[in-house]
Order: C-alpha cells, then sequence, then structure tokens
C-alpha cells in the first residue's frame, strides 16, 4: 500500500458539549461558509455511513494544518522579500501519482506537490499537489528550492500571462506607499484596489489605487512583484475564481526521511481539505510566501509572522483577495468584522475550539458517535468519499487510466520547467544591470521557460462568460517621492537574516 494511498474518514461529528456558549459563533460559521462558497457543506455528516479506520504507515503523516499549495492561492504583499531560506538542504521531489477522480471542468488541471519548509519540525513537508481551475489566460510558473550548501532558499512561483514568452526582471521596487483610499467610494458596489510602483522610462513611478467595481463571482489579484534571485518579476492583475470554483486542494503531509528516500516511492493524495478554512483557520505568512491553514491561533505563531486572515488586510503589509472580496459582500453586515476576531480569539483562548492538527487525530476527535451541526472542527475527508456524496458543491468524474498516465507524466514536465528556471535566475545579473547604465529591463529580458499548465486564453472552463474586463487603472503619479526599502537580509527559518542574499540589480528612484 502507497502512503497516503488508502485513509478512511469517521462520518460522525462529536456532540459540542463544552461549547454551548458559542453556539452564536457555530452559526456565524455556518453562515460563513454559505457566503464563502455559496453552498452549504456537508463534510462529515452523512451520519449513517460506514464507519472506518485510519491505515497510517509509519513515517507518514496526514496534516490537517500547513502550507497552502500556491498555485491554489499565492500570497500578494507590498514589499516582497527574498525567499525563506531553509538550513538543510531540499530534498529530490517525490514521485505523486494524480488522484483516481477529477473535479468536472474542462480547464481542470494537475499541478503537482513540492517541498515546504515546516520550522518548527526543522524539516522539510510535502505541500500536495492540486487539482486546479486554471485563472482564464494565465499559465503557472512553478516555485523551486535552490541549494547552495547546506542551505536551500525558496523562491515562490506566479501565474503569469499566457501569451507570454519572456520574462523582466527587475531592480528591487522602492516601499509601498499604499495607505488605502483616500476619497469615499462612489458607490456601495466599488471596492478598493491598491496602489504598485511600475517600471516606466528606466524609474519606478507610482500607480495610485482606485475604487472599482466589484465582481461578486471573481477574485481580483491586483498587480504585485515576485521576488526572485535574478531580480522582481511583475505579475499583472487578473481575475481568479472564489474558493469554490478554485479545485481541490489536498493535504500536506510529512514523511519522514526513511520514507521518502526508499527506492520507488511513490504517493497519491487521496485527503481532501475543507474549503471552509478560506472562512474560518486562514492564516497569511508573508515572510514564507504562504496562506496556512488550520491551527495556528497559538500566541507563538503570531510571534513567528502568521497574521489571520482578516488582520492582514489592516497590517499594511499586503492584499489578501478573500479578505477583500469577503468584506465587500458583507458590506452591510457591521458586525461581520467583529465576528471574525470574536471566533478567533475564543479559538485562542480554547485549545479544545481548534480543529485537530493532524487527519488521525481528526478521526480521534470525531469518533465518539455524537453528532454536531459545528462544521468547524471538520478540515479535511476522503476524495472517495466526496466523490460518492451528493451535498457537495464539487462534482467527480473517473479519470480514465490513459489521462492518469499523461498527467503522471505532467509531474516530469512541471519538474523540468522548474528546474530551467532554477538555473535560468541562479545565472548573475548582468553586471551592467544598474539605474545608470541604460534599459534595465531589456538587460534582464529572458526567454520564460515553458510551462505545461496553460489556461485557454479568454474563456472560462465551462463556457460560461469571459472573466470581466479589468478596471481602467490612473495613469502612475511622477510626482509621489519613492522612499528606499530598508536594507535587510533573506529570513531564515528562525527568522535570522542571511547576508548577501538580497537581489544584485538597484532601484532608480530619481
Amino acid at each position: 500500500m502507497k502512503p497516503g494511498a488508502d485513509f478512511n474518514v469517521r462520518t460522525r461529528l462529536p456532540r459540542n458539549t463544552n461549547h454551548q456558549k458559542n453556539t452564536n459563533m457555530k452559526r456565524y460559521f455556518n453562515c460563513l461558509v454559505v457566503a464563502l462558497l455559496g453552498t452549504t457543506i456537508a463534510w462529515g455528516q452523512d451520519r449513517d455511513g460506514p464507519q472506518g479506520q485510519a491505515a497510517i504507515e509509519d513515517g507518514v503523516e496526514v496534516l490537517t494544518r500547513g502550507p497552502v499549495h500556491e498555485a491554489f492561492a499565492g500570497t500578494i504583499t507590498f514589499d516582497p522579500e527574498a525567499g525563506v531560506v531553509a538550513k538543510r538542504p531540499a530534498p529530490e521531489p517525490i514521485e505523486e501519482l494524480p488522484p483516481e477522480q477529477k473535479p468536472a471542468g474542462d480547464n481542470v488541471s494537475w499541478i503537482p506537490g513540492y517541498w515546504g519548509w515546516d520550522d518548527e519540525r526543522d524539516d522539510y513537508l510535502w505541500v500536495s499537489g492540486v487539482w486546479r481551475s486554471l485563472p482564464p489566460g494565465r499559465q503557472w510558473i512553478s516555485g523551486y528550492w535552490a541549494t547552495s550548501g547546506q542551505n536551500s532558499q525558496w523562491t515562490s512561483g506566479y501565474w503569469a500571462d499566457a501569451q507570454a514568452t519572456e520574462v523582466n526582471y527587475l531592480p528591487e521596487p522602492p516601499q509601498t506607499v499604499e495607505a488605502g483610499p483616500n476619497v469615499e467610494a462612489p458607490s456601495p458596489d466599488h471596492t478598493w484596489l491598491p496602489g504598485v510602483w511600475v517600471w516606466q522610462q528606466n524609474r519606478y513611478a507610482w500607480r495610485p489605487g482606485y475604487w472599482a467595481n466589484a465582481q461578486p463571482n471573481w477574485v481580483w489579484n491586483p498587480p504585485h512583484y515576485v521576488w526572485a534571485p535574478r531580480g522582481y518579476v511583475f505579475v499583472d492583475g487578473y481575475y481568479d475564481y472564489p474558493v469554490a470554483q478554485r479545485g481541490v486542494l489536498f493535504a500536506p503531509v510529512f514523511f519522514n526521511s526513511g520514507i521518502r528516500a526508499q527506492r520507488g516511492f511513490s504517493f497519491l493524495p487521496r485527503t481532501v481539505i475543507n474549503p471552509a478554512v478560506f472562512a474560518s483557520h486562514l492564516f497569511l505568512r508573508p515572510s514564507f510566501g504562504h496562506y496556512y491553514f488550520g491551527d495556528y491561533y497559538g500566541n507563538q505563531y503570531a510571534t513567528n509572522g502568521f497574521s489571520p486572515w482578516f488582520s492582514f488586510a489592516n497590517s499594511g503589509m499586503g492584499y489578501d483577495p478573500f479578505f477583500a472580496q469577503q468584506h465587500w459582500i458583507n458590506r452591510n453586515d457591521l458586525q461581520w468584522n467583529q465576528q471574525l476576531e470574536s471566533q478567533f480569539a475564543y479559538r485562542q483562548a480554547n485549545v479544545d475550539a481548534r480543529p485537530a492538527r493532524t487527519w488521525s487525530d481528526q478521526i480521534a476527535r470525531t469518533s465518539n458517535g455524537n453528532a454536531t451541526d459545528d462544521q468547524s472542527f471538520v478540515v479535511a475527508a476522503l476524495i472517495d468519499d466526496l466523490a460518492k456524496s451528493e451535498d457537495t458543491a464539487i462534482r467527480f468524474n473517473a479519470l480514465p487510466q490513459e489521462e492518469r498516465e499523461q498527467l503522471g507524466q505532467r509531474g516530469q514536465q512541471v519538474r523540468e520547467a522548474r528546474e530551467e528556471r532554477r538555473d535560468l535566475e541562479a545565472a548573475a545579473a548582468s553586471p551592467a544591470a544598474d539605474a545608470s547604465a541604460g534599459d534595465v529591463a531589456s538587460q534582464n529580458r529572458l526567454k520564460l521557460p515553458k510551462s505545461p499548465v496553460v489556461s485557454r486564453p479568454s474563456e472560462s472552463p465551462d463556457g460560461d462568460n469571459a472573466p470581466p474586463q479589468a478596471s481602467d487603472a490612473p495613469e502612475p503619479n511622477a510626482d509621489v517621492q519613492p522612499k528606499p526599502r530598508t536594507p535587510r537580509g533573506t529570513p531564515n527559518a528562525d527568522g535570522t537574516p542571511i547576508a548577501g542574499s538580497v537581489p544584485r540589480a538597484t532601484p532608480s528612484v530619481t
């Protein structure tokens, strides 16, 4: 049996006898899930279903908390920093097989997983692959680990324009001057989109934020930058799908070193993460370049750079598309944000109110035969059970063996593209790539590695309308004076800096 290939789910939930005083909070959670996902989620509520046992191999631990695959959701920070450095070489990627069930849709693709650094374990965990409804008109550029000596540094992936064949590596942008709205919204149907530094005429100019018409059925990812060893990559704004239509997120897994080193070892993800975590147990960790889900309620996590999703937007550090959309949808609910804060404070103060951290712990926690309508504890379920259920929003189709084999080859193609990007960006930037030596962008314009994960250019996957046209942004304001960013080194996994790891190119701000 392959690790992760035969995990079963308990279908009854425990009666929440200890938290009757929190009934209103539970009701609010379920309403929030409906608002976020557009449907009720019946995860684990088949009370008459068969009772399974968790089959867990030694050395394999399925987690119900951890990083969200970057291709499913990536963080957007105003002042992006160099990737985290782990003080241990990253392992070679494992062979990961696509699941036997695929969400319905013509534009759904399998994107393989990758290693993520777990600083609590001081070891790597596997961020499982995802079924992804590809955002229209985008291609996935995979992130990678670059190893030097005993250290490995992470460079994040991003969704590039599907038509792009080249990539420009730019100098470090100046410190953001985004401060939120400075005028009232034209109407309740508008939402605020943040400003950004843009490269033009061989210098940076500030393009201010603005009010735009909100799109309740689409999630806007604003223009932003992604750090790479060779420079900064500008990712223009684009529309993506809401969580309910985005695909299937699988649980991360910890393999001990003996398991992952076995010859012929392969992994088949089966444990699906409940998308309701995006309405409750969601955190951002900009220093690691990832969203995180699950139990990160302890006080130590705030110290280590975790921000609850409802507070990140007010931190001035970046933009959370999920929160922005939900904030707009709930604009008439004056208690919405307060309820989010109350939920967080309650779970922070009550360990028993937090979700389980592992799949086996969730099974043990939901195995006493009592039922409850509180779904906030249910973080994961088996894809086999979801595929058979008629109560979930996602519809699955059995994947033909031929297509599974083709998708299995996708993993090798993604690996090759990842390695090509790593080698490309490891090359030293041009010695002339500074603000005083002509066109910096053209000097650092290189061929973009061909991605095997490319969306159709203009259609939504099921023949619906194409995404809305992006709103017209204001012209850059040359009068805004840039602020130099504070010099810093790349953060280690323990938060200490590593010298000499900042990008080589420097910004022109005059």
